[in-house]
Formats: C-alpha cells, structure tokens, sequence
C-alpha cells in the first residue's frame, strides 16, 4: 500500500462524537481556546504521522478546537521535539512520537536543546506495535533461518533500510546482525516510510517498522516478511515466527507511541489531555483500525509513560555504548 493509500484510510474514518473534556471551555485559560498542534518529527507516512492524523478528530471533538498536523522532520527527531519544549506550556502543541527517539538522542547527540525530563511532560502512551522484519522480494531468501545463513555466509552484503541512524529500527538491526556472526550495511532515511518504500522497490535488502506502517506492503506482497518481535504472532500474518521462537535479541522491541506537551503545563492540563486521549483510543472505529494495523492500545498515563521513558532510555543507551552507535553509521 502507498502512503498516500495509508494516510486516507487514517484520515477516512467517521467517527462518533466525544463528549469536551470535563470542566474545560474555549474560553477558559485552563481549556482549549484555539486549535490544537500535533507535531510530529518525523516524514509523512510513519507510525506517528498515521497515528497523529486517526486521532485528530476525536481529539479535536473533545476539546472542541481543530486539531492540526504538522510534520517537522529533522536531527533525529530534534526539530519536532524542541518546538515542543518551546512551546507555551498551555498544552495545545502535542509531541507525538516514537518513545525510543527521546530514549536514544541523549546518548547519540553531544548536546540537546531540550532536557527530556524537565522541558516535556509525558500525557500518555497510545500504543505499542510490535516490529516486522521484511526483505525486498529480490533477496534469495524464504526465511528467517535462510536469512540467518545468508547473511552469516555473506558478511557485510547485506543492507538495512533504516529510519536514521541511532532509531531503534537501526539499533535492533545491529543486535540482530551480531546474533547472526555477520554484519550488515546501515542505510538511514529520514523516516520510517521512505526505508519502507526503498525495500519495496528493491533500493534496500531488508528494513524493520512497526507493524502499523509495514503491514500493508507485507499482506499485499510489495515486501516478504520475515518475522516479528513482540509476545505473539500477528493475526493478519500468522506465519511470521516471533523474535522469540527464534531466539533473536530484542524480542519485545517495537514502537511504543506516545504524547507529550511543554514541560511546565499544568497538571490540570496534562490529565485533562490524558483523559481525552484515553477516550479517542476507545473510540471502536480507532481501536479496530489499530488492530488492523498489528498494533494494541496503551493507554496507561503519564506515570507510567516516564517509567517507561527512563527503562527505555537506559536498556537504550547501553545498546548503543556496547556497539559504539554513532550518527556517522
């Protein structure tokens, strides 16, 4: 499936109306009194993007305000994330991203312009899709034990498709490679969709994105898949053995999907934002699309979105010390 295919069948969904947040009016200095941004710091087409614009609508409905995406791409998800910490601290401008992006950039950047505890303040987890590993159509390959061998017999042909140097995406691709006795060239996009695109066409041998974006290519042919991390096997792709059958490393990464606003937004705001969010993610027209897309609702909030922020950002940042990850890969 294409983007564009992707993001209408986001955009399409009708959805029932959701009652405003409790106690919050567009006048009010505590409420929503002008349209909502959710900034997402990645290209049009990823995980995020499709995820930001299935919610917009029912948020918009909650608050009672449009609801706006805007894609701000860029140093790693840097850009997105510091117009955020910038922002006024009113919660109107939403960071929705991959949690692994705030959890690696400390070890991978030497200096960021934003603190990730003190200038964000987690609203709440919305999903988690676990990862599928796919390969172009053109790999001579059937498997994930053929893939094993051909890339222990070929040291270093092989080529991964990557959403940036230092993502998860490229960090589990390097577990897996030395898991393998092999290595494994890491070619970086800007975005999880254009690596996507450039295995399908045969630009890249293999690449690994959350179930919600890679999916389509797998069901419709465009891609092999090859396996998934996670704790079960997905419905729609029974066939695909876990990391875990396999005994491959990194068994439960995924992308865990999450908001957050300026950190010195009221608290009021943040639970007013949490229980908004948590009502648009029950939403059944959502649910079912997101089960469609291999993923689960997460809906956990912010307490323990920052836990699990902090265990990301150390079992990360280990990763990346112990494989010397640098963004020169």
């Amino acid at each position: 499936m294409h983007r564009r295919h992707l993001l209408a069948a986001a955009g399409a969904l009708a959805l029932p109306a959701i009652p405003r947040a409790q106690g919050a009016t567009p006048g009010s200095p505590s409420g929503f009194d002008h349209p909502l941004r959710i900034i997402v710091p990645n290209a049009p087409g990823g995980t995020s993007d499709i995820l930001a614009r299935l919610i917009a609508t029912p948020l918009g409905q909650a608050a009672g305000q449009p609801v706006v995406v805007e894609n701000r791409a860029g140093a790693g998800g840097n850009i997105g994330a510091d117009l955020v910490s910038k922002s006024p601290p009113d919660g109107h401008t939403l960071l929705l991203l991959d949690v692994s992006v705030l959890a690696t950039n400390p070890f991978l950047f030497a200096r960021l312009p934003y603190d990730v505890e003190k200038d964000l303040a987690t609203v709440s987890m919305l999903i988690y899709a676990p990862y599928i590993l796919a390969a172009s159509k053109t790999l001579p390959v059937a498997d994930a034990a053929g893939l094993a061998a051909y890339a222990k017999a070929n040291p270093g042909k092989l080529n991964f498709a990557n959403s940036g140097a230092g993502t998860l995406s490229h960090l589990v691709a390097v577990a897996l490679a030395s898991a393998w006795g092999s290595e494994a060239t890491h070619v970086p996009y800007r975005g999880g969709a254009p690596a996507l695109l450039a295995v399908a066409s045969g630009e890249a041998d293999l690449t690994m994105a959350g179930a919600t974006q890679s999916m389509p290519y797998v069901a419709q042919g465009q891609m092999r898949g090859i396996a998934v991390s996670g704790p079960h096997r997905l419905a729609a792709l029974p066939d695909l053995p876990t990391y875990a059958e396999l005994g491959w490393p990194q068994a439960n990464a995924g992308t865990w999907q999450g908001v957050l606003v300026q950190g010195q937004t009221p608290p009021e705001q943040v639970a007013r934002l949490e229980a908004m969010l948590r009502a648009a993610m029950q939403e059944p027209a959502v649910r079912s699309r997101i089960a469609e897309l291999g993923a689960e609702v997460k809906t956990e909030g912010a307490a323990a979105f920052r836990s699990q922020l902090r265990a990301d950002t150390a079992t990360l940042g280990r990763i990346i010390r112990e494989h010397d990850i640098r963004l020169d890969q």
